[in-house]
């Protein structure tokens, strides 16, 4: 019986390291926005993360399909005609060991034509939480991604 005991504590042990095991690669994939209107690809480039659109809900204006809407509002008039489908939003990003975190990343918000500083991880539900911020990390706003 005692040796059963120890056996099963050495399993729950087990499964603790393999669940706290680093994966630099984790949040490689597709991922849909919590609010099912944004879906994006990140990936890897040599040892940066990117990130870019591959669809997005289109219902708020019908007369421009999401596949055909250009970066009109981004500050450099040269960019202004590149489509939305297929840019990249994330760049720069990179893997933080110690924290077990993606960061130095710069997002770009198509609504708005700006930049801001970013960051990734993945919360205990396996769920990526991309933070944009001004200056510091307090001064920001948090997407929630699932896992396509």
């Amino acid at each position: 019986m005692k040796q059963k005991i120890i056996y099963f504590f050495i399993a729950i042990l087990c499964s603790f390291s393999s669940y706290a095991q680093k994966n630099p690669d984790a949040i490689v994939g597709q991922w849909m926005s919590e609010d099912n209107n944004l879906k994006v690809e990140v990936y890897k480039d040599g040892t940066q993360f990117k990130a870019k659109v591959i669809w997005f809900d289109d219902s708020d204006d019908k007369n421009k399909p999401w596949n055909t809407r250009l970066d009109e509002k981004n500050p450099k008039a040269a960019l202004r005609t590149r489509k939305i489908v297929g840019m990249e939003v994330l760049s720069g990003l990179t893997y933080d060991e110690d924290d077990d975190e993606w960061v130095d990343g710069v997002i770009y918000d198509s609504k708005s034509g700006k930049e801001w500083s970013s960051k990734v991880w993945i919360n205990k539900n396996h769920q990526l939480k991309v933070r944009g911020y001004w200056l510091v990390s307090l001064f920001g706003e948090t997407m929630t991604f699932n896992k396509v």
